[in-house]
């Protein structure tokens, strides 16, 4: 069994574009997966342990399964490790450091989901929760918009967004704005993505902020359920993750992105209408991510 650690992970310079790439991939050949869903235990208030395990078409001859979990006061709050399995044999095949994986391939699949939803004339970009996840998907945005000016504002939060700024700086299809409460930061944003981890109630109560042509993206879900019933289309990585929604009944229009980027469903039909996207990735693409790291690797 070989041990890939984070350092592991990040020396070997995966590109963004490849980590959009892979979760493409792995959405195409989602239905020829097992994936059951993942299952959560709740120690103490919201933090959680989250079990992931997916079975990849036989030709990968790949099975893994990712714990992520989340506790208050430990840093970083969130850290997940995965095993990974050679199907055919049953062999362990390493034990795996998650942490630049999940970041990576959760910003990309909002990478890939803000691009292939949001209105054709999207500029205007709002993020809150400026933590890794939201500088995975930054850094994977940004990379694959290479010939579009966006204009990103940043939600006040201690002195994150002035680091963000900092550390983007060398970004030239980007200007970033910082802003200090929400009425500011999704009024007339064509596009709002939301990466925190915990919320208590609503992010932004006045639903009517949200422009027609809005795409949202919840991250990690929390903070936009009056969203729910109101918005025209509702997307996501997986049926079974959000079928437990409480409003998921209440939903205008529901699919899977998958469906979109197979040409199944056309996705955003106009420019006005407003669109919500859970998408907080599967263990498919860790598990397909892994799988990938493990081959290079070795």
């Amino acid at each position: 069994m070989k041990r890939i650690t984070n350092n592991d992970i990040v020396n070997l310079n995966i590109s963004p574009i490849q980590c959009i790439d892979w979760v493409r991939e792995a959405f195409i050949m989602k239905h020829d997966c097992q994936l059951p869903a993942k299952m959560s235990v709740h120690p103490t208030g919201n933090d959680f342990f989250t079990t992931m395990p997916c079975l990849l078409p036989a030709s990968y001859s790949r099975f893994g399964a990712k714990v992520v979990s989340r506790i208050v006061g430990r840093v970083p709050a969130l850290k997940s490790d995965l095993m990974l399995f050679n199907s055919t044999t049953g062999e362990l095949l390493a034990l795996i450091d998650c942490d630049w994986i999940t970041a990576m391939r959760t910003g990309a699949v909002a990478a890939l989901a803000i691009k292939t939803l949001r209105n054709s004339h999207a500029t205007e970009y709002a993020f809150i929760g400026l933590g890794s996840t939201a500088r995975a998907t930054l850094t994977c945005l940004l990379e694959s918009c290479k010939d579009e000016h966006l204009n990103i504002r940043l939600f006040k939060y201690k002195d994150q967004a002035e680091k963000i700024v900092s550390e983007y700086s060398n970004y030239s299809n980007a200007t970033f704005t910082i802003v200090d409460n929400t009425t500011d930061l999704v009024k007339d944003a064509d596009v709002v993505v939301s990466c925190i981890t915990d919320a208590n109630g609503l992010l932004v109560e006045d639903e009517s902020l949200f422009k027609p042509g809005v795409l949202v993206v919840p991250v990690h879900t929390r903070g936009f359920q009056n969203c729910d019933t109101t918005f025209d289309k509702v997307f996501a990585d997986d049926t079974d993750h959000v079928k437990g929604f409480k409003y998921f009944s209440q939903f205008k229009e529901f699919h899977q992105i998958e469906e979109v980027l197979k040409g199944e469903n056309i996705g955003r039909a106009s420019d006005d209408e407003r669109i919500l996207s859970y998408n907080i990735g599967l263990g498919l693409h860790d598990v397909l991510y892994a799988s990938r790291i493990y081959d290079i690797l070795k």
